[in-house]
């Protein structure tokens, strides 16, 4: 492909977006709390739509079993999941600002690693960092943020159990709110996808001001 202005890319990258809404999706900065299934599925719908700061934080590495829901690719294997997903939004988009930071998020870290974002999106995979995000969420120093969480997506079932729902003033989750992982059900790219997509939608609804599922 020729060389083109950043001036141009920007403006062909996004024509086909709701019409003025780049206009306020450059100015806010997203944190992404673990870059797995959600998590890199989440930056990629994010990066697509106009966000052009984004916060990801992880200690994972990259691992076969990842590859059937996780955004990445098998020559990703071995790397760490931050820089790993870095590099494919620079493909997206290389004129994006990514902060990456390698390390396992405790509650009392969160409102300091976070500190410059509007929105957090929890994207882990375990009860425990679930439940520890939300209780970091008490903490005055997050009042004017919003959490966008996940629960219940796994197995199969119908997407349509899929739904965001307010939890509070500043707190949405999306999922079927039932659905665990086991290995009896497992974790499959549609359903973890469409969890994914209703996180990156309700943060764009709050950019835009829509703050209701």
């Amino acid at each position: 492909m020729d060389q083109v202005s950043k001036q141009k890319f920007i403006r062909e990258l996004y024509k086909r977006n709701t019409p003025d809404l780049i206009n306020k999706l450059k100015d806010h900065n997203i944190g992404i709390a673990g870059c797995g299934g959600l998590g890199s599925n989440i930056a990629v719908m994010l990066v697509r739509a106009g966000i052009s700061n984004i916060v990801l934080v992880d200690y994972d590495k990259v691992d076969l079993p990842n590859l059937n829901r996780q955004h990445f690719f098998l020559d990703d294997v071995g790397k760490n999941k931050t820089e790993a997903l870095s590099s494919i939004l620079k493909k997206i988009n290389p004129y994006i600002n990514i902060k990456i930071i390698n390390q396992k998020l405790i509650q009392k870290d969160i409102a300091k690693v976070f500190y410059d974002c509007s929105i957090i999106i929890e994207a882990f995979d375990t009860v425990e960092a679930k439940s520890m995000i939300l209780e970091a969420f008490s903490d005055k120093k997050l009042s004017s943020k919003y959490l966008i969480g996940a629960s219940g997506l796994a197995g199969i079932g119908t997407a349509n159990s899929i739904q965001t729902k307010q939890m509070g003033h500043n707190i949405f989750i999306c999922g079927d709110f039932i659905t665990g992982a086991d290995d009896s059900i497992g974790l499959m790219s549609p359903r973890v996808m469409i969890t994914a997509g209703h996180q990156a939608n309700m943060s764009l609804r709050i950019i835009s001001k829509i703050n209701k599922p």
